[in-house]
């Protein structure tokens, strides 16, 4: 089977959150956390299979009911509280690929970052098909406040500047260069790197940034990031088009 440009989605979900317990499957917006993931996902064309890597029954079960594939359940040694990312990703795909399925991209959702939207999906990918040279695209997103400009550290008992010389070398904070920070909403990888790079994947080969509004980069792991992400979309702060179709 040819490659192509065919994208898998993992949408990787463990059962045993200490910050916010149950949060993938709590109600948000009427529906599970993780189906926003889920129903975003099957409204981007771009991707061609969406899985659910879980090592647990009941966000297995929330997710096949929203559309999702559960080709397999996580094993308990990737389901620990200091289980690193990548290892999740890189069993997934072999997992999947063990069914004789080759994709040439694969897209990370976290479930507790719905904020993301097809279109981002879209704009991330022409990004990076655009440039053969790197190895990925990460979702990034302007903080309200410019590290270079603002942050301090206390050292000693004294105040210093987090970064030597940033605020002092620019006379204006609008000439400070912009900076971003990895919000979590989207990673997109060429596969043939995920098999490749065994850790640290920041660190090696060349990754992109996709910028998506701020507003919009929710990350949820606990109660009050929960009620926040949830009074956006209450007060139409932001707007998720597959909630049109499911409420």
């Amino acid at each position: 089977m040819t490659e192509k440009s065919r994208m898998l989605a993992v949408i990787p979900a463990r059962g045993g959150s200490k910050g916010l317990p149950g949060k993938n499957i709590r109600p948000f917006s009427g529906i599970p956390l993780i189906a926003h993931s889920i129903l975003m996902a099957k409204m981007a064309p771009e991707i061609d299979r969406v899985i659910v890597s879980t090592d647990d029954a009941k966000i297995a079960e929330a997710a096949k009911k929203f559309g999702a594939d559960l080709p397999f359940m996580r094993p308990a040694e990737l389901a620990k509280d200091d289980t690193p990312m990548w290892p999740v990703l890189r069993h997934a795909l072999q997992m999947v690929e063990e069914g004789n399925e080759k994709f040439k991209y694969l897209l990370l959702l976290d479930p507790t970052s719905p904020g993301r939207i097809p279109a981002d999906i879209t704009g991330a990918l022409e990004k990076l098909e655009q440039n053969p040279d790197a190895v990925g695209i990460v979702g990034v997103s302007k903080p309200e406040f410019n590290p270079i400009w603002h942050c301090v550290v206390e050292k000693e008992g004294w105040m210093e500047l987090l970064i030597k010389g940033g605020g002092s070398a620019y006379g204006r904070r609008q000439d400070v260069p912009p900076v971003y920070r990895i919000n979590a909403s989207l990673y997109i990888w060429k596969t043939s790197f995920i098999r490749q790079c065994s850790e640290n994947w920041l660190e090696n080969g060349k990754h992109l940034l996709y910028e998506i509004p701020e507003v919009r980069a929710i990350h949820i792991d606990d109660l009050h990031e929960f009620e926040r992400a949830e009074l956006l979309l209450k007060h139409n702060l932001i707007f998720f088009p597959w909630l049109t179709q499911t409420l």
